[in-house]
């Protein structure tokens, strides 16, 4: 009997799809081991998933992005007061809207796989409502922001410039907070290749409309704000027409309801942890810059800190879209009550996350002078890039780790969880360390980001514990709105 039922979980397991016995024989059992390693089908269906969710992400990343390098071309004041504006805009408004949207990638996922489909629909209207509520708290913080940037000892010519140019960006984070819970939507079914097409040729537009604002119209910094706004709204207004226009979503979507006040509550409980989660590790990496801006050389070490942030958030792209696979996974399997293959659909996105970044590594191990040449022709800043790139490798190895884990405990429904980690590894461990090396060890630059890099290990270990540790049996939120989980750490 023993026999005959291992032959059978061979003759069911997905490796013997995918070869042939020739191909077996001719490579000794290669492919056996390789699929031991890892389970190919479930490498697909991810990566398939993935890679949308990537293109998509960066396309939005570019946006903001273009608007501060078309601001470059009206002066250095003007680069200054957008990229300034662009950070807060970033920290205050964009990363917390992804942060609410989270809630759906729990409620719209795992609804889905207990097919209570009509659930979706209100779950997305609740979600808006939270968002629209907290959106306009953000309008009120970003009309003070002059006040703000000051309070906090940035240059007063600058900080007028930053204000200016987040003003124009208010209509924009509107469109951005209902875009992200349109994604979430979407991404909970299992539905990407559209967000493709309404990220890129929103993007493609961006770029003409940027163009059109800052160099044909006396509009100044307003111009580039006002063009990233345009353009979150086009991405918006296109996704949003194909959702209610296509029949793809007649169950998942039965029109505008009261009913999904019922939800509004539930939304909440979760959005608010999913934001912190988000934000807190937002904020302490600008954190990091700020207290780069109090060192002897603040130019160099503030220049090597935004190197060092920028390299790691588009290093980070990749495992978001990981992530957003993950939680989509876990969160379907979840409500369809196959907790193993909830672990499973983690552990093989935690090795594909693995296999990705070593290339990264590898490129940006091998090619940092190449590298921190597109950001600063110095010599000096060269150099000191380079004797920190060992610890950045550390800390994006450790990101790609964490990223995964964290799209895990969103499927799960652990923001709350998620946020109680967050909190003391980066602000009591990371930025305590960091403050110690950089100031009084005087390790500048460099003993900033061994101070985060602590921290985010610290976060990455708990994480790990938290998702391999805890019990995923009961994790149905969907359930008349209330969580049914106990956790055993």
């Amino acid at each position: 009997m023993v026999g005959r039922s291992k032959m059978e979980d061979e003759k069911n397991a997905p490796l013997l799809e995918l070869r042939c016995d020739g191909e077996e024989a001719a490579t000794g059992g290669g492919i056996r081991w390789w699929n031991r390693l890892i389970d190919v089908e479930e490498a697909k269906t991810q990566i398939v998933f993935s890679l949308p969710m990537i293109v998509t992400n960066t396309s939005y990343y570019l946006i903001p992005l273009v608007s501060a390098m078309f601001a470059g071309h009206l002066g250095d004041l003007e680069l200054a007061g957008a990229t300034l504006g662009n950070s807060w805009a970033t920290v205050s408004g964009f990363a917390f809207m992804i942060g609410l949207s989270g809630a759906l990638e729990t409620l719209c996922g795992q609804a889905f796989g207990a097919k209570q489909y009509g659930k979706l629909g209100l779950y997305l209207q609740a979600s808006c409502i939270v968002s629209l509520f907290f959106l306009v708290i953000v309008c009120v913080v970003w009309y003070y922001t002059e006040h703000i940037l000051i309070l906090l000892h940035q240059d007063p010519a600058i900080s007028k410039v930053a204000a200016t140019y987040v003003k124009f960006l208010i209509p924009g984070v509107f469109a951005y907070g209902f875009l992200q819970n349109l994604m979430r939507f979407l991404q909970t079914q299992s539905i990407v290749k559209p967000l493709v097409v309404f990220s890129v040729v929103p993007m493609i537009i961006h770029i003409g409309v940027v163009y059109v604002l800052v160099n044909c119209t006396s509009l100044g910094i307003r111009g580039p704000a006002l063009a990233s706004s345009i353009s979150l709204w086009i991405s918006c207004l296109m996704l949003g027409a194909y959702m209610f226009k296509t029949n793809k979503f007649e169950l998942t979507w039965e029109g505008l309801s009261s009913e999904s006040l019922n939800y509004f509550l539930t939304t909440l409980k979760l959005a608010i942890p999913s934001a912190a989660m988000v934000c807190l590790e937002y904020w302490a990496f600008e954190i990091l810059v700020f207290l780069a801006g109090l060192m002897p050389d603040s130019e160099i070490t503030t220049s090597l800190l935004a190197m060092c942030d920028n390299t790691e958030c588009i290093a980070f792209t990749l495992t978001y879209g990981l992530g957003a696979a993950t939680s989509m996974r876990v969160s379907n399997e979840l409500g369809a009550g196959n907790t193993r293959k909830a672990k499973k659909a983690m552990l093989v996105t935690l090795e594909i996350s693995l296999l990705l970044v070593l290339v990264v590594l590898l490129a940006v191990g091998f090619g940092h002078n190449v590298w921190s040449s597109f950001f600063s022709n110095s010599p000096t800043i060269t150099e000191e890039f380079g004797s920190m790139v060992p610890f950045l490798l550390i800390s994006i190895l450790l990101e790609s780790v964490q990223g995964v884990v964290s799209g895990a405990a969103r499927g799960c429904g652990w923001q709350h969880l998620a946020t109680y980690i967050n909190l003391p590894t980066f602000y009591m461990v990371g930025l305590t360390t960091s403050v110690v090396l950089g100031f009084k060890f005087k390790l500048y630059a460099k003993g900033l980001w061994i101070g985060l890099t602590c921290g985010l290990a610290c976060q990455t270990v708990c994480l790990l514990l938290l998702t391999f540790r805890g019990n995923w049996k009961g994790l149905d939120v969907t359930n008349n709105g209330e969580k049914q989980k106990q956790l055993l750490v």
